[in-house]
């Protein structure tokens, strides 16, 4: 009896104890590194362009950094299971934004021997969350993000969980996923489902931790390169693509699919269109749903370069002048091809072709702010200057305005930050020391302008404009405008200087790529 009753109370200690330990707090570590990186671009992104108020961040500060992003919904889900989680000091997104080039080798070991170094300090870990972009290039580093998971893993070892986030205008292939268990990627673009992406990171690396989940991936590079303003997904055949893969994703369950659509303004090895595939235990339907979406994306390549027309800045302002004589206003032009932010090739146009009622938002010219900071230039005094047009050829010209400053704002140190021109009939010019991408009115608005005073609307935005402008029926006349001549930023991606890739191994800038893919000679 005695015997009997001992071995029940140890079995019942076993299975507590195992329960304790299914239930034991996973330890999460939480990391960011993001750029979107042009290579093209002459201005290098320092170590000094991430350090800026708000960056680096650590602990609860990094944790709050994107509430709306993937950031944002992996926190939530994880600490709805009871993870704690530790942010380590992770710088954010350059201050030159979208609109600078290669990331220096001093900038990168930089904050990753930082971030590495905290991590070995603060482990160990049952998982590392990596919030990252994917388009990121470093000068010397081919592939930056599988870079610094090989890293974490040598850190953290076999048995921790680590799960990367990604934008789907990242560059990557199966290189990532060879160190980190996990990656998640957006769907649409404008890209409405971060947050989801960071949701679905963090209760899938939870299950991982707890042994539900055993992720197996297969990868399907195409060789697709198209550029980034064909690429909206509120149109065939982008949108069918991405139908495609969550229809799979709802088929399959525990399957997930990163549809990524690739960046072409870096010149890196895995520059192009990716599939990756994550199933749970199950590597013959991971490569099935890959095959089937490589295979799909690869017959609709040709309708990928014909869904969205483009014009040039004469004929797009010839027809927002017509729209507006038929009230189809408010009107965008925008300038998707504009990656300096100092392309004046819309306002030479709003100018030469006597458009009113028209806000310009914004021109990137930090040398007209300095001379005005330089004159003590105040709101009233009269604006007699040439803007813009400086950073590389593809920005054009110098545009002379002759107008009123209406607005000038400078730092608690005297640095100016935007100033704001009226010139001509009833129009506003949008000064900024950086590229801004206005992506909704609200942003003008919330500089103090009321933009119920206008009816055309100029911005440099390739597709996610279309979140504030477009998706929700502001904008009645909606046109996408290219410069004259293919500069950078152009459809045209065959002009520009690629040294890593042969840009005729990629459709549509050969026909033997094409017979290669389909198993011709």
């Amino acid at each position: 009896m005695r015997r009997a009753f001992t071995l029940s109370f140890l079995v019942y200690l076993l299975c507590a104890g195992l329960h304790v330990l299914a239930t034991e707090s996973p330890r999460i570590a939480v990391m960011q590194l993001r750029h979107e990186t042009v290579t093209f671009l002459p201005n290098d992104t320092t170590r000094q362009d991430f350090i800026y108020p708000g960056s680096p961040a650590k602990g609860e500060a990094l944790l709050k950094t994107s509430p709306r992003g993937e950031m944002g919904g992996f926190v939530k889900v994880a600490r709805e299971h009871g993870a704690k989680l530790i942010g380590i000091e992770s710088p954010g997104m350059p201050i030159t934004g979208t609109g600078s080039g290669c990331v220096t080798l001093d900038a990168y070991e930089y904050f990753v021997g930082r971030m590495i170094a905290e991590l070995k300090k603060q482990g160990p870990f049952d998982g590392v969350y990596l919030c990252l972009h994917g388009a990121m290039a470093v000068r010397g580093i081919a592939r930056p993000e599988a870079e610094l998971a090989r890293r974490v893993r040598e850190v953290v070892g076999k048995t921790t969980v680590i799960a990367g986030t990604f934008d789907p205008h990242g560059n990557e292939d199966d290189a990532f996923l060879q160190h980190a268990n996990l990656a998640f990627t957006g769907k649409y673009y404008p890209h409405y489902d971060a947050y989801l992406q960071g949701e679905r990171a963090a209760r899938a690396m939870i299950r991982v931790i707890r042994g539900d989940y055993r992720p197996i991936h297969a990868v399907r590079t195409v060789p697709i390169l198209s550029a980034t303003v064909y690429q909206w997904t509120g149109q065939h055949p982008w949108s069918t693509l991405v139908q495609r893969c969550l229809i799979w994703e709802a088929r399959e369950p525990d399957v997930y699919v990163n549809f990524f659509y690739g960046f072409p303004w870096a010149d890196v090895p895995d520059v192009g269109m990716c599939f990756q595939v994550i199933s749970n235990g199950q590597p013959d339907l991971a490569r099935k749903v890959a095959d089937d979406l490589a295979g799909t994306a690869w017959r609709m390549r040709a309708e990928m370069f014909s869904a969205t027309p483009i014009h040039t800045a004469s004929d797009a302002v010839a027809k927002v002048k017509a729209a507006l004589a038929n009230g189809k206003h408010p009107a965008v032009l925008a300038d998707y091809s504009d990656r300096s932010g100092s392309a004046t090739w819309i306002l030479q146009e709003i100018i030469r072709q006597d458009v009113g009622k028209t806000v310009i938002a914004t021109i990137r010219d930090d040398r007209a702010l300095a001379a005005l900071a330089k004159a003590a230039a105040k709101p009233g005094d009269a604006f007699d200057m040439e803007v813009g047009g400086y950073m590389d050829d593809s920005a054009g010209k110098p545009v002379r305005v002759r107008g009123i400053l209406e607005h000038f704002r400078v730092s608690a140190k005297g640095a100016p930050l935007g100033a704001h021109v009226r010139f001509g009939r009833g129009n506003l010019l949008m000064l900024s020391p950086q590229l801004v991408q206005v992506t909704d009115p609200s942003q003008i608005r919330s500089a103090g302008v009321d933009i119920g005073q206008f009816e055309v609307f100029v911005i440099k935005s390739r597709v996610h404009f279309r979140r504030g402008f477009d998706d929700n029926g502001f904008a009645k006349t909606v046109l996408l405008v290219e410069p004259s001549d293919p500069h950078m930023g152009t459809v045209h991606l065959e002009t520009l200087p690629y040294r890593n890739i042969n840009l005729k191994k990629f459709y549509p800038f050969s026909a033997k790529a094409i017979r290669q893919h389909n198993g011709g000679p």
